[in-house]
């Protein structure tokens, strides 16, 4: 039995999220775990929200709520989403937790004693009229390059150019709208990622096994342009985790916070430590899975993300990690992923553009949405969301596949032999080579699950079902009963056997469905089929069944066409 530690990207605050931050993300990384753990591994899996920064703050401005009260509102609701879709976390923390604040200050303090903090002075937007200074995105303009006049100080969202506060033309506050403005010199803490460079270089090198999108984006950003920079860890903020050297104050660095890229990912530390609070459990209890001195040196360390969070899980937090000079584990893996897009365009938070997360489970219920999401998911490429593919693989695979398959042999056998599984009659050749087949597919299936490969995993467990499915349509019990009932028993009992394998295969997918097979074959039987042969033998005869309701409906021509208008706009 391994240990394996799985963290997700957590989510930003400042919204619900969109099916391609799901799948980017916490949904494989679901996958995975359901996956590790139905093989007997003990598992760590854990997310939180991310919520500092300018964003939460933003966002709560427009709520018209305080930034405490908003951020403990969205965490209440994004916590249900993921519950809604079926995410298995061990723990979902918060990062405004008072354990990833103490964590963060602490590895900001060890980083300051072993030479990796500078103090830099820099010149920021100041707001006489607010009396604070300003972070990019409190300060709006006219976009110099393409005269959008609600360009925001860090980019430009109608021509996407780069921008600097100062390049705008008749800058304002966002938070009051004024423009009594001007540039003041501030100081901050700057990690020296410069210093470490060779140490996450090596590190990197190591990671043979890596995905190339992981390695490729890591490298761009060590190697690319003058290469990995120092980066500022403080802003002038009021929400956020407060800028102290462990427990002492740091002198200068009153009434700043660390920047929110510093202290998300520590959250990941931290949310193990809130699992651990939780649950009356002492700090062992979390430490031995982060502590290489306390048990984690023997733990596989799994992380997933979109490929917008690379650079920072493979440069910046190892930065922090490697420059404490202290024994916590590194990531040992990093599944990292393309882009989902919708419909002709993009997703978008900020914009509104596609389904989130709410809208998709007011509509269908998870498993239709977790089925098409990780058989489609952008692993080697960015991917596509339209509502006529997505009808076609719910119709195709869920309905007329899987949910056939155990509707027509669950009806035939109560309507012939009664609820329960019959005795009598022999596998005959057609059976023998079905086990075959699902020797060699179920196997292939682990590699894939093993691998991370979640599109080949999805693609052999439709292959999986596909074989049952064949084998039911060419043995046809329907009609060999009327001439050898002996015979179609035994059809009857190996096919009502591969509805629990079935859900115990199927079950890091479509969860729920997989609960309802089991709880249609009356077992709680979720031992994973070593033996295939062995494995359709579970339930004997005799063994009592009902009649599952219909696990998967069909979507209509109708539907589709009512839902593609209905989020044809941007959400309100």
């Amino acid at each position: 039995m391994a240990r394996i530690l799985i963290t997700s990207a957590i989510p930003y605050i400042n919204g619900i999220k969109h099916l391609g931050n799901l799948v980017g993300s916490q949904l494989p990384a679901d996958l995975y775990a359901r996956y590790v753990r139905a093989r007997g591994h003990e598992v760590m899996f854990i997310c939180a929200t991310d919520e500092h920064g300018t964003p939460a703050e933003l966002a709560a401005a427009k709520a018209g709520m305080p930034v405490e009260e908003f951020c403990a509102d969205m965490h209440k609701i994004q916590s249900e989403i993921a519950q809604g879709f079926r995410l298995s976390f061990d723990h979902f923390g918060r990062s405004s937790s008072q354990r990833n604040h103490r964590l963060t200050q602490h590895f900001a303090g060890k980083l300051a004693e072993n030479g990796f903090i500078e103090e830099v002075t820099e010149k920021q937007v100041f707001s006489i009229d607010d009396n604070r200074f300003l972070p990019d995105r409190y300060i709006t303009g006219t976009c110099p390059n393409c005269g959008y006049e609600a360009a925001r100080g860090d980019q430009c969202e109608n021509c996407t150019k780069q921008l600097d506060p100062t390049d705008l033309i008749n800058p304002r506050s966002t938070i009051s709208g004024s423009t009594n403005l001007e540039v003041r010199e501030t100081k901050h803490l700057y990690l020296k990622q410069k210093a470490l460079k060779g140490e996450i270089e090596a590190w990197i090198d190591s990671k043979t096994d890596w995905p190339v999108l992981t390695t490729s984006i890591a490298r761009k950003w060590l190697h690319d342009g003058e290469g990995l920079q120092d980066r500022g860890i403080t802003r002038d903020l009021y929400w956020g985790v407060p800028v102290k050297k462990g427990d002492e104050p740091w002198p200068g660095m009153e009434g700043k916070v660390f920047y929110v890229w510093f202290d998300a990912p520590i959250e990941y530390i931290a949310c193990t430590a809130e699992w651990a609070d939780a649950r009356g459990l002492g700090d062992e209890a979390w430490q031995r899975w982060w502590r290489t001195d306390k048990g984690a040196a023997d733990v596989r360390y799994v992380q997933f993300m979109g490929k917008d969070n690379v650079p920072f899980h493979t440069l910046s937090f190892p930065a922090t990690i490697m420059g404490s000079r202290e024994p916590w584990k590194l990531v040992d893996y990093i599944k990292s992923f393309n882009y989902l897009n919708y419909d002709g365009g993009q997703f978008s938070t900020s914009q509104g553009r596609g389904i989130f997360m709410d809208q998709a489970l007011s509509i269908l219920p998870a498993d239709y949405w977790r089925w098409w999401l990780l058989s489609h998911a952008p692993e080697s490429s960015d991917s596509e969301f339209t509502w006529d593919n997505f009808q076609q693989s719910v119709n195709k695979d869920l309905a007329d596949v899987l949910g056939n398959f155990v509707s027509r042999i669950t009806k035939f056998c109560a309507a012939k032999f009664g609820p329960a599984v019959p005795a009598g009659g022999q596998y005959d050749d057609r059976a023998r080579a079905l086990i075959e087949e699902l020797e060699n597919r179920i196997r292939a299936y682990e590699d894939h699950m093993e691998a991370m490969d979640v599109r080949k995993a999805a693609a052999e467990l439709r292959g999986i079902w596909v074989a049952g499915n064949e084998y039911l349509q060419a043995s046809a019990p329907w009609t060999v009963f009327k001439t050898d009932p002996e015979a179609a028993a035994a059809i009857t009992r190996l096919s009502l056997n591969l509805i629990r394998l079935y859900a115990v295969l199927s079950e890091p997918f479509i969860p729920d469905a997989a609960a309802n097979m089991l709880a249609g074959m009356q077992t709680a039987n979720r031992q994973w089929p070593g033996d295939v042969a062995g494995a359709l033998e579970a339930l004997p005869a005799g063994h009592a069944f009902t009649v599952p309701e219909v696990l998967f409906r069909k979507i209509s021509d109708e539907e589709r066409a009512e839902w593609e208008t209905r989020f044809a706009g941007v959400r309100g």
